[in-house]
């Protein structure tokens, strides 16, 4: 019973558990176990195990790519990667700061900072799929009414990250890119800041302006500048671009991955410009542009230049180009038609002829031969030379051939002081190059005398652009003209004609030393460099003057040639005196004028002035170009000027404390 029950089970557990099928293909196994002497069950063990080793292999040598990435990511790579993923969680904002204003001697404020707003485009914040840049492109080029290609070939050319798109944006083009500028990823506007000077033709040429940054110069000083600043290209606002120059703060922003912020940092505070105060008068350069304006149009001629100098200092008190220009032009870009005519006048009104151009000075040169002549013991000053209207040179080689040097008129018996007064030409003929028993002082010396006055040299003006003057001299006329110096060139050297070439500035220069008693200063734009960030007026430096030489002529001397400046003016001994004009002014004056010969009947008409005598405070030269015929016509722009000068209230030296 127990067996027949115990076999049905095992029946019962065959049935449930084995199929037919598997105990075929077990008896299979077993035969072919005994046929191939191997287990099945063996070589499926095998394959499990091979299985696993490509895994493990596969396995390690993903490890170890894992490991030499991260080996290059981490060490190799590191610095690099950390500095970019810093850029990424870090942005640098510059906080804007205002440039450095410029004020006249008087603290009126010439040049002003103005708000605008510039279209900027940053490359790598454009959208990398192609078709939704060119849509952002064409977007921004419909709204500034640009061509499309034009500005894409700018962006794409361009080596800069960031690229000034459009400066001083309309206020049309300004409000559109406003509503719109969400939908235009990788531009941004910009708020700047952009000069206004006073009053622009007047001080354009001692002020000079600003213009849009290179991309060259933003590369080299990215520490003070961004790619839509402004830098100065002439004058004051090139020379002291350092001082003017703003240096920007820096707020740190920290984002998170989806460009958040989180945080907001300022890293450096933001510091202006510093400010200029100038030794010049706005109100005497108006009334010298003013009078002299008048004048050339009365003459039908354009080209001019005045400066007027402090002796005791140097300080320039005007400074005068003619023709004039409009430094605003180059800021607001708002007349593009004016700003080229600017460009290509014939007239060259950016040219600024008060220290860039060289003229025949005529008379002018008398003084300084004059104070040369008594230095070298040459003459004394009261002996008379019979000035009879001309002197005859004969040929050095030929008697019958005779040269006639002539004077403007007959002045009889003249000495030192009267030839001054009358620009008499024999007289410093005579003293230049020699005549009869006179000796002269002859071509070396004449050209050493010059260059102590400062001629031939650049005075070193805190401006750009000076020019330096020439003196001819024997060499030069070898290497140049080949040919020999004869007594005649030394004539005219000794009365500023034929080959002389002199700056307005030198000549002003070389007169403030007679002025002031034998003391050659240097011309000097900047009175003090001042901080107004605070609201008040805070000197942080003031100029010092700066002797460039002196005692190079004798203080008696220097009061002879005085004397003789004087005269031209009183007419005493001097029945021909050349300035009696300014003999009405408030104050006395001394002066001595110039007419250089060009030719065909035109001349460059030159005076220079100081006042009052005893106690010069002010030294005024004014040349204008290329005059029809012999005629003082600078004589009545000087006089008007002057007395306006001391005449017209000045302001109480506390008046400048104010701010």
């Amino acid at each position: 019973m127990f067996n027949s029950q115990n076999n049905k089970r095992i029946q019962f557990a065959l049935k449930e558990d084995i199929e037919p099928h598997e105990i075929l293909l077990d008896s299979l196994a077993k035969e072919k176990e005994k046929q191939d002497g191997f287990s099945e069950k063996k070589f499926e063990v095998l394959l499990v195990k091979k299985i696993l080793q490509g895994f493990l292999f596969f396995y390690l040598l993903l490890i170890s790519c894992f490991l030499v990435k991260t080996f290059q990511l981490q060490v190799l790579q590191g610095e690099e990667l950390t500095a970019l993923a810093k850029e990424n969680k870090f942005i640098i904002h510059r906080i804007q700061a205002e440039r450095g204003v410029i004020y006249d001697k008087n603290l009126k404020q010439l040049v002003f900072n103005l708000t605008s707003f510039d279209l900027i485009c940053k490359k790598n914040k454009l959208p990398q799929e192609e078709t939704e840049k060119e849509k952002v492109i064409k977007g921004v080029s419909q709204i500034l009414q640009n061509d499309y290609l034009a500005l894409r070939e700018d962006i794409e050319k361009s080596e800069l990250s960031q690229i000034l798109i459009s400066e001083n944006l309309p206020h049309q083009e300004l409000i559109l890119l406003e509503t719109k500028i969400k939908e235009l990823p990788g531009f941004e506007i910009k708020t700047n800041s952009i000069r206004e000077y006073y009053s622009g033709p007047s001080f354009s040429q001692i002020i000079g302006y600003t213009s849009k940054i290179t991309a060259e110069e933003f590369k080299e000083n990215q520490e003070f500048y961004s790619i839509n600043d402004y830098v100065g290209r002439v004058g004051v606002e090139k020379s002291y671009e350092e001082v003017l120059r703003k240096n920007p703060g820096q707020l740190r922003i920290e984002r998170d991955a989806l460009e958040n912020t989180i945080s907001e940092e300022i890293i450096s505070l933001p510091e202006s410009g510093k400010s200029l105060v100038l030794w010049l008068d706005s109100d005497l350069q108006s009334k010298i542009e003013e009078e002299l304006g008048k004048k050339l149009k009365e003459l039908g001629t354009k080209k001019a230049a005045a400066i007027a100098m402090d002796p005791q200092t140097g300080g320039i008190l005007s400074l005068v180009s003619f023709p004039e220009f409009d430094n605003n032009l180059f800021q607001k870009g708002g007349d593009e038609e004016a700003l080229k005519a600017l460009l290509i006048d014939s007239n060259e009104p950016l040219f600024n002829r008060a220290i860039s151009g060289k003229y025949l000075t005529g008379s002018t040169i008398k003084p300084l031969i004059a104070s040369a002549a008594l230095e070298e013991n040459v003459i004394s000053s009261e002996k008379k030379i019979n000035c009879q209207g001309l002197i005859t040179v004969p040929h050095q080689y030929d008697p019958e051939i005779e040269y006639n040097f002539r004077d403007w008129t007959s002045h009889s018996w003249t000495d030192l002081r009267k030839a001054i007064a009358e620009s008499c030409n024999v007289y410093f003929y005579t003293i230049g190059g020699g005549y009869g028993d006179q000796e002269g002082l002859g071509p070396t010396r004449i050209k050493e005398y010059l260059q102590l006055f400062g001629w031939t040299q650049k005075t070193g003006i805190d401006l750009p652009g000076e020019s330096k003057g020439f003196v001819p001299d024997k060499e030069w006329k070898k290497r140049v003209l080949d040919e020999g110096w004869w007594d005649g060139n030394t004539y005219y050297l000794s009365i500023g004609q034929q080959y002389l070439q002199i700056t307005p500035l030198e000549v002003i220069t070389a007169f403030s030393a007679i002025a002031n008693g034998g003391k050659l200063m240097r011309p000097q734009v900047i009175q003090k460099i001042v901080d107004t960030s605070s609201g008040e007026l805070k000197v942080l430096e003031e100029k010092e003057p700066q002797i460039i030489r002196e005692n190079f002529i004798s203080s008696e001397n220097l009061q002879v040639v005085r004397e003789g400046m004087r005269q031209a003016v009183t007419g005493k001994n001097s029945p021909q005196a050349s300035a009696v004009l300014l003999n009405s002014l408030p104050v006395a004056v001394a002066a001595k004028t110039g007419t250089a010969e060009l030719g065909d009947d035109r001349y460059h008409n030159w005076i220079t002035v100081f006042a009052p005598y005893e106690n010069p405070e002010i030294v005024l030269t004014i040349m204008i170009e290329n005059v029809k015929g012999v005629q003082a016509v600078v004589l009545p722009v000087a006089r008007a000027v002057l007395n306006w000068y001391f005449t017209n209230p000045q302001l109480n030296s506390d008046d400048q404390n104010k701010f």
